[in-house]
């Protein structure tokens, strides 16, 4: 993939950049392995807004994308690679040899017409290949990584995104998060060698809030423009400080500095938490 620029024939084009495309092979997706994404506007089963500032958007298909990857030893081609509206990495249209086709995620550097497999054994050390962790060398880079064995990738599946396996030993393989967080996992769990593809992602310029409203996000406003009946930060006479003594939310809890992670029993597993 590379980033685009166009003429700026308007003030928001000069800010905007865009995905080239080179690396699509297929402009419409295997209809069968799409549904229709329902729009909800943030809103829960009884109406209510639990996620703000989202609504309208685009029409868009989700890509029915096999996470586990679990047909051991039946070799796969890759037939397409395709765009996919809900995520920033590519996915890839495989084919079994005995038929069956499904969609997961592209790592970078796969190309249609490689062959591609999954095995609980030590195979051929190769981009695409998926195997357990402790059949693998310390120091590969994988994505799509379990947390459970036989749950699918949890792990890693974000455009550009990689994990390091740092060492294996005592059933457990060490990891080490794009986050920087370095955590345990058992070393039966399945990982895909290689990173996600698309990894000049994040470098697109959005540019103009009409292609904001075509992503489903609506306008969001400060706290400080606001009246003191909608906002714990609203209020005064113009541009005002805050005048609390912390940034809070629209609910009025802290906002920024506060820990929001609840104490989990994988807690164990983490070696040493992210960077701030």
């Amino acid at each position: 993939m590379g980033i685009k620029k166009v003429k700026p024939i308007t003030n928001a084009l000069r800010q905007t950049t865009f995905d080239d495309f080179s690396d699509i092979t297929a402009t419409r997706p295997f209809k069968r392995l799409t549904v229709i994404r329902k729009k909800r506007g943030g809103r829960n089963l009884q109406g209510k807004i639990t996620v703000r500032h989202r609504g309208g958007g685009a029409r868009q298909r989700i890509r029915l994308v096999d996470f586990k990857q679990d047909k051991f030893d039946v070799p796969a081609i890759v037939k397409t690679i395709e765009y996919d509206p809900i995520r920033g990495a590519r996915v890839a249209l495989i084919n079994y040899r005995d038929g069956e086709k499904k969609y997961i995620i592209a790592p970078d550097g796969l190309k249609a017409g490689d062959e591609i497999s999954s095995s609980l054994e030590r195979k051929e050390i190769k981009t695409g290949m998926r195997l357990p962790l402790k059949c693998m060398p310390v120091g590969l880079t994988v994505h799509n990584v379990e947390l459970v064995r036989g749950g699918g990738g949890k792990l890693g599946r974000g455009a550009g995104n990689s994990i390091q396996l740092m060492a294996i030993e005592a059933g457990h393989a060490q990891l080490k998060l794009p986050s920087g967080e370095v955590r345990l996992v058992k070393e039966d769990c399945l990982a895909t060698i290689g990173r996600v593809s698309n990894p000049d992602w994040r470098l697109i310029s959005i540019g103009k809030a009409g292609r904001k409203r075509l992503l489903g996000i609506r306008p969001t406003v400060r706290g400080t423009a606001m009246n003191p009946v909608d906002h714990p930060h609203g209020g005064g006479e113009g541009n005002q400080s805050i005048g609390l003594k912390a940034p809070k939310n629209v609910w009025g809890k802290k906002a920024l500095g506060v820990k929001t992670r609840k104490p989990k029993p994988s807690d164990r597993l983490i070696i040493q938490r992210r960077k701030k």
